[in-house]
This record gives C-alpha cells, sequence and structure tokens, in this order.
C-alpha cells in the first residue's frame, strides 16, 4: 500500500510547490480533484483534455518526484434537480472520465448524487425512514426514474474509458452504505465501484472491517485515509444525526477528525489488515477535513500515523507453515 493524499487543501497554491512539499514528507501518491465539490486548482480536465503537452506536463512533475496519480476526483451530484447543477457536475464528470486513461488512471471519484423526492421537488431529499409512506414512494422515485437510468448510461460510459465510478459512500447521496452502493451496482453494472472513506461509516455506526468485507476488493477500488469521532456527551443526548455547522464543534453529535484522532492504532491497524485480507493494494489517500488542525499539521500527523498502521511490502511466503 502506497500513502497519498486529496491535494485539494493546498489548492490555492501551485502544483509543483505542493509536490515538492508532498514528496519531502515521503508521500507516494496524489489524489487530484478535477471540479466540482472538490475544485479543479490542480487539475483541470476541459484544458488537459485538449492538450497533450499539458498532460505530459503534469504527469512529469508528478513522476519525477517519485509519485503516482491514485485517482482524479469530481465529487459532484449529477442527479441534482436544479438543471443547471447536475448539468455543470455531469459535464465535469464526463470531462474527468475522458481525461483518465489519457493519464494512465483508471479510477475517478464521485457521489452516486441526490435526486429530488419527486418531479415537482426543487431540492435534493435523503430519504432515511420507512414511514410514512411518502418516503417510500420518494425513494422508489428516486432510484428507478432517476439514479438507476443515469447510472446505468454512466456505467457504459465509464466501460468505454476503461474507468472504474468509485464511489464514497457518504450520507445525504442515495449511496451511503454497502447495501445502497451494491444495489447500484447490481442495477447498473461492475463499473460501480467504492471509494472507501471511514469517516462517513465510523459515526453511522458500521464497522469499517465489516463493511471491507461485505464489498470485497473487486468492489473496494479507492481508499481514503480519514477518521470522524462521534462526541460520548452530545450523541448521547441527540444522537448522530446532527444539522450544526461543522465549525460549532464542541456542540455537535460527531466531527471528522485526522487519523489517529477518532480512533486508535488497533481500529486503524486493523482497517489495513483488513484491506490486505480482501486484495486492495492501491494507496491510502488522506483526505483532511479535521477542523481542529491545520491542513499542514492534520495531515502531516496523519503521514506519521499512517506509516507505522499500513502495511507496505506484500506477505511473502510462509515459511513457518
Amino acid at each position: 500500500m502506497k500513502i497519498g493524499v486529496l491535494t485539494a487543501p493546498w489548492s490555492g497554491e501551485p502544483l509543483e510547490k505542493v509536490l515538492d512539499y508532498l514528496a519531502g514528507v515521503g508521500l507516494e501518491a496524489v489524489e487530484l480533484g478535477t471540479g466540482n465539490y472538490p475544485g479543479d486548482g490542480h487539475c483541470k480536465p476541459a484544458e488537459l483534455n485538449k492538450s497533450e503537452a499539458k498532460r505530459k506536463a503534469l504527469l512529469k512533475a508528478v513522476e519525477d518526484r517519485g509519485m503516482i496519480i491514485s485517482a482524479l476526483s469530481c465529487h459532484g451530484n449529477p442527479l441534482h434537480p436544479k438543471a443547471s447543477i447536475a448539468k455543470k457536475h455531469h459535464e465535469v464528470w464526463r470531462e474527468t472520465v475522458q481525461l483518465a486513461p489519457k493519464l494512465g488512471i483508471t479510477r475517478v471519484i464521485n457521489f452516486s448524487g441526490l435526486p429530488a423526492g419527486s418531479k415537482g421537488d426543487k431540492v435534493p431529499n435523503w430519504v432515511v425512514a420507512p414511514w410514512p409512506e411518502d418516503h417510500l414512494e420518494a425513494l422508489e422515485y428516486q432510484w428507478k426514474e432517476v439514479a438507476i437510468p443515469y447510472w446505468k448510461r454512466e456505467n457504459k460510459f465509464a466501460d468505454r474509458h476503461g474507468v472504474d465510478i468509485c464511489f464514497e459512500m457518504h450520507p445525504n447521496f442515495l449511496v451511503y452504505n454497502p447495501e445502497t452502493l451494491l444495489k447500484l451496482r447490481k442495477a447498473c453494472g461492475d463499473r460501480i465501484c467504492a471509494n472507501f472513506d471511514p469517516s462517513h461509516l465510523f459515526w453511522q455506526g458500521i464497522d469499517n472491517c465489516a463493511a471491507l468485507r461485505a464489498l470485497g476488493g473487486d468492489v473496494v477500488k479507492h481508499f481514503h485515509a480519514k477518521d470522524s469521532r462521534v462526541d460520548p456527551l452530545n450523541a448521547q443526548v441527540n444522537g448522530v444525526l446532527d444539522t450544526k455547522h461543522y465549525a460549532d464543534e464542541i456542540n455537535r453529535g460527531w466531527i471528522f477528525r485526522t487519523v489517529g484522532y477518532g480512533h486508535d492504532f488497533a481500529v486503524w491497524k486493523d482497517i489495513c489488515s483488513t484491506l490486505r485480507l480482501i486484495g486492495y493494494d492501491h494507496v491510502l489517500s488522506i483526505e483532511h477535513e479535521d477542523s481542529l488542525m491545520t491542513p499542514k499539521e492534520g495531515f502531516e500527523k496523519a503521514v506519521a500515523f499512517l506509516k507505522a498502521a499500513a502495511i507496505a511490502a506484500p506477505a511473502g511466503p510462509m515459511t513457518w507453515a
């Protein structure tokens, strides 16, 4: 396994400067945002698709520092009921898929998206309970009339470009746990895969090792190294469904943390071992969203933590058995 990072926190700085810093702390991979929610500060697919020279320059900048590009990330909501948002996020997604093979990349990260609850709604609607019955009607509309037709087409598009669609299982989108990911994959095709991010599963009460085993190596194609912590005082009173701003850390039921600050070495060593068990041997890509630390401090603490927890070398022969 290699240790990498999503470069979005440093998107305001020139890529080569960022790469020098990352290489200096011993990083082996970068994940580049191509627009939508992560922004495109370091990788603009519309420009790169038109210019072989720019693509070569990007690859040279990364490779000269001994790194690889683990994935391209265009997290968005192409199913948004507002047509202008859906169109923009769809276009960025398609441009990113077209760019990936030109850079030798097979993984594009996205969200599944979230439609409205009916054709007349104007905002996305995340359904999390079966009653009253209106909610199940909304859920059926979202899956059958919007998500499945769209992702069936996009599964074919991704397949033509040799790209795996790595969905991040994220609350407030249709795919938020292994069950919903596998449901969409079964309905749409085997290019539907996972960008496995433990942080979103921890606070839902999901055991990440059990989830990894349920998905398996054929589905888990990319991994975000990010943690979260459920506040034992706030969550006992109000639970974990929390709409307070992420900056209101002291009052929230849970917050995102740098790896090791939500769960200890034993948990993360089990996760890394389970990744090995299911055959995942790609990149642990750090995603910094810890509001209690600067990107620099949070990232560098994560690198040190993961260097101790990750399994780098092949297992080799069992000389004792």
